[in-house]
């Protein structure tokens, strides 16, 4: 007769494991030993024979403690000669691969049959703002109105028609979830009884029908500090949608986008503007008066000499900075314009001009241009 092998050496434990050692081993080695997973291995299927008999001995203190002693002799002959009570390697008795499984299945799904809460927090809620770039400049506080939901009166949230909290679901006895097991699986789906609430409701709340929320527009002010971006999100803590049965009210998300300014662009907290001077401005220089965000006025300072395209930079004239004192600077790019429909005597004057100017010496750019053509005739 062959020997049969050490339930330690079965589940490739020592035989200090703990009973937690134990447990994992038997789950690991059931999983890879499996008959679903192996399909005609019988190698694979005495293997799990095996398993599960050394762990049905060694997970239980009396039963190991008497193996320790005297081996498998412990549970040879008599009564005891199957210390397994009636296994029959179907995976549905008590103490078999489908009760482990199940509890695997447990675990997986956050450990334990705990009963479900009561309470229900509220759903959160999203509004979308457009203010203007005026309006994000200086801050504003707006009320607004939003559809939203508010804790019956009539029965306190809890949604039964004394305003009491519902007794447990004797179905599920309050965990809001029943297991279905068939062999190697195990399913768990919200209680049909109780909705997966966890509570049995007999008689509903007539005001608003079981929910334990009637719905209500909610005027709430918002206070929208100086300096917001564009597309810049929003938490009022509490400003959404009223808990059930004594829950939070969820939270209110306000989506801020700022308008498109006829000056203005914006990056970050600078501002960008493009202005039209004269020809006359640029070249001489002069001065011009813009509006400032705020509504103030802004005197741009022209040097003589100035180029389209040329940037002024303007310190401390963008936008606010959000938990500061500084703001962001304002950058004006110029553009010279080329005067139109000139009179006879304003057309007599510029050819006296470019008669005077054709040394070019008033143009350096113009004349270091020709001067490059010049030299590439010559080569």
């Amino acid at each position: 007769m062959t020997e049969k092998a050490d339930y330690y050496e079965i589940l490739e434990v020592s035989k200090t494991a703990s009973g937690e050692e134990i447990k994992k081993a038997f789950r690991r080695l059931a999983m890879q030993y499996h008959p679903d997973r192996n399909p005609g291995n019988k190698e694979a299927e005495q293997k799990f024979k095996e398993i599960n008999e050394a762990y049905e001995v060694l997970k239980d203190e009396q039963k190991r403690a008497a193996y320790d002693r005297y081996g498998h002799q412990a549970f040879a002959g008599g009564s005891g000669a199957n210390p397994f009570g009636g296994f029959d390697f179907n995976f549905g008795g008590a103490g078999g691969f489908a009760d482990i499984f199940s509890d695997v299945f447990s675990e997986f799904m956050g450990g334990g049959r705990r009963q479900q809460s009561y309470a229900v927090r509220g759903s959160d809620v999203r509004y979308n703002m457009e203010i203007s770039l005026e309006e994000a400049f200086t801050g504003i506080e707006k009320e607004v109105t939003i559809p939203s939901s508010e804790t019956c009166e009539d029965c306190h949230g809890h949604g039964t028609k004394d305003g009491n909290p519902a007794p447990i679901c004797p179905h599920c006895q309050g965990t809001g979830k029943v297991r279905l097991q068939k062999g190697f699986f195990v399913v768990e789906q919200a209680c049909p009884q109780c909705g997966g609430s966890g509570r049995k409701v007999s008689e509903v709340c007539p005001k608003c029908k079981g929910c334990g929320a009637i719905n209500k527009e909610k005027v709430i002010k918002i206070k929208i500090p100086a300096g917001i971006e564009d597309n810049t999100r929003m938490r009022i803590s509490g400003g959404g949608e009223a808990g059930i049965r004594g829950g939070e009210n969820g939270d209110l998300y306000v989506f801020i986008s700022v308008k498109e300014h006829k000056l203005y662009t914006r990056d970050g907290a600078n501002l960008y503007t493009r202005i039209p001077i004269s020809m006359c401005c640029a070249a001489l220089g002069g001065s011009v008066e813009i509006p400032a965000v705020n509504g103030e006025k802004i005197e741009l300072k022209i040097d003589a000499g100035a180029q389209n395209d040329d940037v002024i930079k303007i310190k401390n004239e963008g936008m606010p900075i959000i938990r500061s004192q500084r703001r962001g600077d304002l950058f004006v790019k110029l553009r010279v314009e080329i005067p139109v429909n000139l009179s006879a005597r304003q057309k007599e004057l510029l050819e006296e001009f470019r008669t005077i100017g054709k040394e070019d010496k008033c143009q350096p750019e113009a004349k270091s241009f020709f001067d490059k053509i010049k030299d590439l005739f010559a080569a």
